[in-house]
Parts: C-alpha cells; structure tokens; sequence
C-alpha cells in the first residue's frame, strides 16, 4: 500500500509540475517587448533652439543617439534612406553599416547671430559606436536653412523610435532608440 502512495505522489508531482513550468516564448513576443518600427517617423514643427552636441549610449535592448538642443525641440524627420546626403550639396555621406538612417532636426547649428552652436571637431565620428551592438557610425551630414542632419549608420535594417524629452535645464533632447534585434 506504502508503495502505491508513493507513486500516486510521484505521479501527482510530475503532473503538477507541467502545469507550473513556464510554455515556450511567443514567435509573437517581440524583441525585449519592444513595439517599434522602422517607417519615417516625423514631426513638420520649426524649432527656436540650436544643436549643441550630439552622444550617444548603450542599452540592454537597443542603443541610443540624444541630439541636445539648448532650448524646446519641435520637429524632426527620422527615416531609413539609401544613402544620406549632406543639407544643402547633396553630395553623399559614406556611413559604415548595412542600413542608414538620416536624422534631421529642424533647429540649426548655429544661432540667431550665426555664431556656430555645435561644431564637431570630427565630422565623420561624433561618437564612438565601437563595440555598441547596432550602431556602426554617427556621422555629421550638416546644417542649412535652419535644419541640421546626423547619418546613423546601423547594422541592418531595425525598429527605431524617436522621443523628445525636456531638460536638463531649459533645453531638450531628440533621442533614436534602435533595437537590437526584431
């Protein structure tokens, strides 16, 4: 009799087991929880403020280029493009990466007086992405008219998603987030 009990909790363990253990992931469970994608995300909207550096950041799910403005951020057009093209000449900007992305603020790089705000010392490499998962070049395409663009050379094709947040002290940031994986 002790070793029929014994074997009905034995048996009952196992099945309770199988109720207990997590199932699978999802095929549709995306990357980190992460629901962005990559169509052109923009927003028409002139700003007052001016760039004054561009940096960047690693993260768990994705990395990170933060524009900083020194005033409000109105609007930007971030889109995946071919091939980046400075403002004003055309001309193209050779970026390291299997997809590029073009970002554009619509604030200059200079001043009402046309004193330069942000000048990098070197236009081809605002930051150093060696070693980050996803991006492979930050690179300067220019400022004309009152719009200034970044090429974001990335390994391929991700979801990415654009945030202006407010601070520190009475300027703001653009942000692009781009994942690491679908």
């Amino acid at each position: 009799m002790k070793k029929i009990h014994t074997w009905l909790a034995v048996v009952l363990m196992a099945v309770g087991l199988g109720f207990l253990a997590p199932g699978p992931a999802s095929a549709a469970t995306s990357y980190c929880g992460l629901v962005w994608g990559s169509l052109a995300e923009q927003n028409p909207a002139m700003s007052t403020a001016s760039v004054t550096n561009v940096r960047t950041g690693q993260h768990y799910c994705f990395d990170r280029m933060v524009v900083d403005l020194n005033g409000p951020v109105a609007g930007y057009t971030v889109q995946y493009v071919p091939v980046v093209v400075q403002d004003g000449s055309g001309f193209h900007i050779p970026l390291q990466g299997n997809a590029f992305l073009q970002v554009t603020v619509n604030a200059p790089s200079y001043d009402s007086n046309y004193n330069v705000t942000y000048s990098p010392a070197a236009k081809a490499e605002l930051s150093n992405v060696s070693g980050y998962q996803t991006f492979r070049q930050v690179a300067y395409a220019g400022s004309f008219e009152g719009y200034t663009s970044i090429g974001l050379g990335v390994r391929a094709r991700l979801p990415f998603r654009v945030l202006t947040l407010d601070g520190p002290g009475s300027g703001s940031r653009l942000v692009v987030d781009v994942a690491h994986f679908w």
